[in-house]
């Protein structure tokens, strides 16, 4: 009786340890901008739908950032850089205004990293929405995304009208220029994301993503190809999810090029910036998954001496 009792108790610890182990397996989630919807939408990395109007009433949000539960977003139209949670409430709609075209957003620390269009500059300003210098880099040219490693910025410009941009600059946090062209010949750079020494830059009118490594060499200037108007680009481990703007879609491809599903999450509207974003277990989810190893260190231990 006791060694039926004891097989049964080890077998739920075990049924247990499966169950939360593959809900922590399950924890990341995307969010993205809608620019014409002028929303934020929420779902999982396996494309289901958590929840798409997570946020609403924005006003063409462009890029997003995320800082532990707070999101970031730019408001081109309206010139303004909102703060939000990742759970979809309202912080400060109108953290920072007065900009000039905001696209591109990052985070570093206690430092947000903004781009101007309009201006043609990256401005600084805290997370609390002060201004450090509006001003920090200047003379660039239809700055689009931007992009933070370490002490590093890494700005995407798409250029104007009349004047040569697709490029990608590299300055300091500082404001220092490094390289202002340390990558060129690009077809609209548009999104941009850092992983290691590896830059991923989404080619708008090109349909695809290149790869780069941030001293400026290019590993595969067309890494992904076909897309449909890449816009935003987010890295989750070695997965890469873009959305493509001209399909209404956001696509899941690995860091090496591989697709692994093209219209991963479809029905979008004008899908712009996206950022990963992971849900931590429970207190309680962590104390049962403890004492699920517990028990099954218990039960090996048992076996082993019976």
């Amino acid at each position: 009786m006791k060694l039926l009792y004891r097989r049964g108790l080890c077998g739920l610890f075990a049924v247990l340890l499966a169950v939360l182990s593959s809900s922590a397996a399950r924890a990341d989630e995307i969010l993205v901008a809608n620019q014409s919807g002028n929303t934020i939408g929420e779902y999982t990395t396996s494309g289901t739908t958590v929840n798409a109007a997570l946020i609403s009433g924005l006003n063409s949000p462009s890029f997003i950032a995320v800082s532990g539960s707070d999101l970031f977003v730019a408001n081109l139209a309206a010139g303004t850089i909102g703060e939000y949670t990742t759970s979809g409430a309202t912080v400060n709609a109108a953290l920072i205004s007065g900009l000039n075209g905001p696209n591109g957003i990052a985070v570093s620390g206690s430092d947000l990293f903004v781009t101007n269009a309009g201006a043609g500059t990256v401005g600084e300003y805290t997370t609390s929405g002060a201004t450090v210098n509006a001003s920090l880099i200047s003379g660039l040219n239809g700055p689009q995304d931007i992009a933070v490693d370490g002490s590093d910025l890494f700005v995407t410009n798409l250029g104007g009208l009349h004047t040569p941009g697709h490029t990608i600059g590299e300055y300091t946090t500082s404001g220092a220029t490094v390289n202002a062209s340390l990558i060129s010949g690009l077809n609209s750079p548009l999104g941009i994301a850092v992983d290691g020494s590896d830059l991923f830059v989404t080619n708008l009118n090109a349909g695809t993503i290149g790869e780069y490594t941030t001293s400026g060499a290019t590993v595969n200037a067309a890494l992904i190809s076909g897309l449909g108007g890449p816009v935003g680009i987010a890295i989750d481990g070695s997965d890469l999810f873009v959305t493509n703007g001209f399909g209404n879609t956001i696509g899941e491809y690995t860091t090496s090029g591989a697709t692994v599903n093209a219209s991963l999450i479809s029905g979008l509207n004008a899908p712009t910036g996206i950022a990963i974003i992971s849900t931590v277990p429970e207190p309680s989810s962590l104390t049962l998954l403890a004492l699920a190893l517990a028990g099954i260190g218990f039960c090996g231990q048992r076996k082993r001496s019976s």
